[in-house]
């Protein structure tokens, strides 16, 4: 019953990871590559996370 309200981590992170493919993508598409890798590695490592939490 306590546990109704709580919120799921698991979905603030997966909201983040879109956000952060999203900004990838029009990095991208201005033709900044460095920043571009730079921004998909953040939604890597988050990604990476959210299959741990998971996994739990």
């Amino acid at each position: 019953m306590f546990g109704l309200f709580k919120k799921d981590p698991v979905k603030a992170l997966q909201k983040k990871h879109a956000q952060l493919m999203e900004e990838a993508m029009n990095i991208q598409r201005s033709g900044d590559l460095k920043a571009y890798a730079v921004k998909i590695d953040e939604a890597k490592k988050l990604e990476d996370k959210i299959i741990e939490l998971k996994g739990k």
